[in-house]
């Protein structure tokens, strides 16, 4: 660091800090999809990621329809692409939950097992369909270019936008989790399940409506990650556990501990692994939470725990 002005190192600081926000507003999207599906659940699902593949491989799709059907909505085609992600996530994600998860409640090492066979499947699938090399969309070009508010400063437009995009996705989820009838459903369930069911609550419908929820963020946290990366069969799986750090060290069930510890993740990671060689910033970044972890094993917001 000794060969870098205080103004070089300035400028070095924002721009891996928005660099940062890239991968904060991915891990923060697949976070709060964790956060339902293993916060409120308490199921380990070791196929998020794939999940997560899943939408981008949706984007891909929507953008190579788009370049041969209707090359004039190019410009339009991403938002609705983004839609589409998580309604195909979600959609997978019931018919998952429906056939398997459903008969592994309260068993969480067997959902871990049955969840990374799983995601091996799905692995397998997107190999065999679009083939091992990574594919990429064509991204509409209001999301290339940087803008730059002075010279040596560059701040990317699609981490902006991906940004935005994590933000209206949590506030969304707040408010359906703390105004809706669902989220009142979901949340009596989580703190105690036998009253739920004594009241009314039909648990099961709770159940798999919230694992959809959660692989439908998933989704919507691909169709973000098109914009900073290209997407292969394992591209998901390189972000399972950096998303399961995220909602243990946010601490489980809570919506707030996921984006503070996913912001905190990802920056340290983007400034850490620009000034160390290879991973070392990634090490350092985990030997950090571990150590919090440590002194803290209930996480930065602690919440309660299912009752059953």
């Amino acid at each position: 660091m000794d060969n870098y002005s205080w103004a070089d190192l300035q400028n070095i600081f924002i721009m891996q800090g928005f660099a940062g926000i890239s991968l904060f507003s991915v891990l923060l999207l697949m976070g709060l999809g964790l956060a339902v599906i293993f916060g409120q659940m308490g199921v380990i699902n070791m196929a998020h990621g794939e999940f997560m593949a899943l939408g981008a491989y949706t984007v891909y799709l929507c953008s190579t329809l788009t370049q041969d059907y209707a090359p004039s909505l190019a410009p339009y085609y991403f938002v609705f692409a983004i839609v589409i992600a998580f309604f195909v996530a979600a959609g997978v994600g019931a018919l998952v939950e429906w056939a398997m998860i459903r008969h592994l409640y309260h068993r969480p090492l067997d959902t871990l097992l049955a969840t990374w066979g799983l995601s091996l499947i799905m692995q397998q699938t997107y190999r065999s369909t679009f083939g091992a090399r990574e594919v990429t969309p064509t991204l509409p070009e209001w999301l290339m270019g940087s803008y730059s508010p002075h010279e040596g400063l560059d701040i990317p437009i699609n981490g902006m936008f991906v940004l935005g995009l994590a933000i209206f996705v949590s506030i969304t989820l707040v408010l359906f989790m703390y105004k809706s009838r669902f989220g009142l459903r979901l949340r009596a369930t989580v703190q105690n399940r036998k009253m739920s069911d004594a009241v009314g609550i039909n648990t099961g419908r709770v159940d798999r409506l919230a694992f959809c929820l959660g692989c439908g963020i998933a989704g919507i946290a691909g169709a973000a990650f098109t914009t900073i990366g290209s997407t292969g069969p394992d591209s998901g799986s390189r972000y399972i556990v950096d998303s399961f750090l995220v909602v243990v060290f946010g601490g489980a069930a809570n919506l707030l501990g996921s984006l503070a510890s996913a912001f905190g993740i990802a920056q340290a990671q983007s400034i850490l692994e620009f000034f160390l060689e290879g991973t070392k910033g990634k090490v350092a970044t985990l030997l950090v939470i571990v150590v919090a972890l440590m002194f803290r094993p209930q996480g930065l917001f602690p919440s309660k725990v299912r009752a059953h």
